[in-house]
């Protein structure tokens, strides 16, 4: 196959623990062309949706920034390459937005494109949850200063996050008695021009604030527990938490394979689900990660699982 990756600069990659330089080894492994691009060198011409594409082989080395060698772009159309996977980070904002109308355009013509454009703009990561009530915390999503101070105090401990975030940042932990409850609500919502999301504190997250991901609707049977450091709330691998392969627990399967079908319906061949304790927190499709900590632990080929359906996608 033909795959062409929309990724972010190849040399800031940290291969060690990077999943998609992981799906970069498995498909290379296994004989397939590949291709980079970042998402500025999307582009449309007579109608059709083109990519500066970097023609990339990967050296016999791990070494950082040479660990690939990567060709002079040349305008190919999206629709001539078997796969074109996005594999940009978040955050999903207005240029990224754009990147998927070219992509949605794209597969009007023939590409096949993972997630697909649709699936990335349908699926916020934050509100996504929405969609599955039963498995959340009690939750709201408002910009109104009186309804977020009034679930505060009703909840008690409740956790307040930004919808465009990620790697935990502007997430933060208040109380109804908390000094800085009203400039963090001001500041979250830009003094309530901005919606966020309040969710009822849950302590489980002292054993991880677990990422399981779904493989074309099918969970892999482990996931990635991200501990939170002392002191910390956060559990994010970027926030300093720590991660700890674990077989999927029976909730954890039970949201996975209840979510699973219906998410890979949508267009979305890789989703990571966030889960603490009981709950979903977070339902990841820009680029989900921890694909070489599952692997190193576990011994399971996430990478492999993951070109698996590539290729089945694709034949």
């Amino acid at each position: 196959m033909r795959i062409l990756v929309v990724a972010d600069p190849l040399a800031g990659f940290k291969i060690h623990k990077d999943s998609t330089y992981a799906m970069l080894r498995e498909a290379a492994a296994r004989g397939h062309a590949l291709f980079t691009c970042e998402a500025h060198e999307l582009s449309v011409r007579d109608g059709v949706v083109l990519a500066q594409a970097h023609a990339l082989t990967l050296t016999a080395t791990q070494e950082y920034k040479h660990w690939f060698a990567s060709a002079e772009g040349q305008a190919q159309a999206l629709r001539d390459f078997d796969a074109v996977i996005m594999r940009t980070d978040p955050p999903f904002d207005q240029q990224y937005y754009y990147a998927t109308q070219l992509f949605t355009l794209a597969e009007m013509q023939g590409a096949k494109v993972f997630n697909s454009g649709r699936a990335l703009r349908d699926f916020n990561e934050k509100l996504a949850i929405l969609r599955f009530a039963e498995f959340i915390a009690p939750t709201l999503v408002s910009q109104d200063m009186v309804q977020l101070r009034d679930f505060v105090r009703e909840q008690g401990d409740v956790i307040v996050k930004p919808l465009d975030g990620m790697g935990g940042m502007g997430i933060f932990r208040i109380t109804p008695t908390d000094p800085n409850l009203g400039s963090i609500l001001e500041t979250l919502s830009d003094n309530g021009r901005r919606t966020i999301m309040a969710q009822r504190y849950l302590p489980a997250i002292i054993d991880g604030d677990k990422r399981v991901l779904l493989i074309d609707g099918k969970p892999v049977d482990w996931c990635l527990a991200r501990i939170p450091q002392q002191g910390e709330t956060r559990g994010n691998l970027a926030a300093g938490g720590s991660g700890v392969a674990r077989p999927l627990s029976a909730r954890d399967r039970e949201i996975a394979e209840a979510l699973g079908p219906q998410l890979a319906a949508q267009g979305l061949l890789l989703v990571g689900l966030d889960i603490i304790g009981e709950h979903l927190t977070e339902v990841n499709v820009t680029s989900p990660t921890c694909f070489q900590e599952i692997t190193a632990q576990s011994g399971i080929n996430v990478a492999g699982l993951f070109i698996d359906a590539l290729e089945r996608r694709c034949a």
